[in-house]
């Protein structure tokens, strides 16, 4: 069996193995995933509170940063946030010209575990974009998950954006959805004794896991498959070709900041949170899409975070995620429009529902519209482990807190708006207005009446996720973040 991915030329000895009729779209592909990648780094040596920077300084349109005895030089447009850098890019690190971004990590910080991750992110979005040598497109009437497989790069701004530890190409082309694969899930029948969470004793595994699971945990029976599914644009999560509900399930694989499992703690909220949110929810142009279903496999440690599932009503196959629509907003009409439209049916309600008590995590993965006769005129959420809960403000709107698990409760209001600014604001919004192309400033005018009844998310400094950073972390897991200056401020 291959290695897993793990640097450019790894990943062309594989593909020259098992698929080598895209070499050449790959060769072709590699320059500038190099340099989208480098370009997403030097983004976080400009704004992020990176190990060993002691300062930053900006000189005839370059950016210089020291990092303890070493001086890094890029062109400072190269670190423009949403914008698709040259093949070619280069930087100017102890003297050397350097164009790749694992080298750069290597450099800068010569023990993190980065310089790998960089080095499997670069191939493999070299690898996505050889396989999709022209823009993808989609019918009229797409089938469940058609969507969500035409986006080809990833996170817009963590360098990880292609990193999946773990697996090698022929697992990507398998099973990676800018890949287009179907498939079908492992149905693993689970003794009762061992079940945690509601339904059937049957663990809903992902192809990729269940072979590891079977090795390591033998009293896991089979039970057949699933019908066929495709991948969405979490990779772990699938819909249904039938239309049935979407299935998260857990792998053991790295993918931009975490391993991508299903925690106790999401087996226990989702039911409850999805009743509370659609009953707060009820008067506004926007649905959660709802948890139903949760199971986990109780090992030595309890229920398994690695052994699990999570069942979740289906969007219609038609929404489109906001990250796909960000991507390229001109594609669906006037941005004025668009943003006037996402105003009542997105920013609005997400600022409501701040004023009940609840922070939505909403980001372009997270968050779908549905467009009829060229308008946005619903908005549709989905995925609850990234929602923070304010109990005391959610009694005075007069509802009850469910027993919750976790860290998902919290009386912090400062927490519940950077969550909610970081995700809907400082990313959504800030990446639909750069790719409009046209007059900015109005654009943010009209997002902040949309959040007018919430004046903090106006003046506030934007919290952005400091990814490259939490990286670099002894602890990866705890969140990090840098702060913008705040385009709505003028107009609050």
């Amino acid at each position: 069996m291959p290695h897993p991915t793990a640097d450019p030329a790894g990943t062309r000895t594989q593909i020259a193995a098992i698929r080598p009729g895209l070499l050449d779209g790959y060769d072709t592909a590699l320059p500038a995933a190099r340099a989208a990648i480098l370009a997403r780094l030097l983004i976080a040596t400009e704004t992020e509170p990176l190990p060993g920077i002691t300062s930053r300084h900006h000189h005839d349109g370059r950016t210089h940063v020291r990092f303890n005895d070493t001086v890094l030089s890029y062109p400072t447009s190269a670190a423009t946030p949403f914008h698709q850098p040259p093949p070619g890019l280069t930087v100017t690190v102890r003297g050397h010209t350097v164009d790749d971004p694992a080298t750069l990590a290597a450099t800068l910080w010569p023990t993190s575990t980065l310089t790998t991750e960089l080095a499997g992110s670069v191939a493999n979005l070299a690898l996505a974009r050889a396989a999709n040598p022209t823009p993808p497109t989609w019918p009229d009437n797409p089938e469940p998950g058609q969507i969500e497989q035409s986006l080809i790069d990833g996170h817009p701004l963590h360098p990880c954006c292609r990193t999946r530890t773990g697996m090698t190409v022929a697992d990507q082309l398998a099973y990676a959805p800018e890949h287009r694969p179907t498939f079908t899930l492992h149905r693993l029948r689970v003794p009762t004794t061992r079940w945690h969470g509601t339904g059937e004793p049957v663990l809903l595994a992902h192809p990729w896991q269940a072979t590891r699971l079977r090795e390591q945990y033998p009293w896991l029976t089979d039970d057949g498959h699933t019908t066929p599914v495709r991948p969405l644009m979490s990779l772990r999560t699938v819909a249904p070709l039938d239309g049935g509900p979407h299935i998260k399930t857990a792998v053991d694989i790295q993918m931009t900041s975490a391993v991508r499992t299903v925690s106790p703690a999401a087996v226990h909220n989702g039911p409850l949170l999805s009743a509370l949110l659609q009953d707060l929810t009820r008067d506004m142009p926007l649905d959660v899409l709802a948890e139903t279903t949760a199971g986990a496999v109780i090992t030595d440690h309890g229920p398994d975070r690695r052994l699990a599932h999570l069942i979740r009503q289906a969007p219609p196959a038609d929404a489109i995620p906001l990250g796909i629509l960000a991507d390229n907003p001109q594609r669906f009409g006037d941005p004025y429009r668009i943003i006037k439209d996402l105003g009542v049916v997105f920013f609005e309600p997400l600022a409501r529902l701040l004023n009940r008590g609840i922070a939505l995590e909403a980001h372009g993965q997270n968050s779908l519209v549905l467009i009829r006769h060229g308008r946005i005129v619903r908005a549709l959420y989905r995925d609850l482990g990234g929602v923070r809960v304010h109990p005391t403000r959610l009694r005075a709107a007069g509802h009850t807190l469910p027993p919750l698990h976790g860290d998902l409760p919290t009386d912090d209001d400062t927490e519940l708006r950077t969550k909610l600014a970081a995700a809907a604001l400082a990313t959504v919004a800030r990446q639909i207005i750069t790719n409009a192309g046209t007059d900015p400033d109005h654009l943010w005018q009209i997002t902040a009446h949309a959040l007018r009844d919430h004046p903090a998310l106006l003046t506030e400094p934007l919290p952005v996720k400091a990814t490259t950073a939490m990286r670099l972390a002894d602890n990866p897991l705890h969140d990090r973040w840098t702060h913008l200056p705040n385009p709505m401020a003028a107009h609050a």
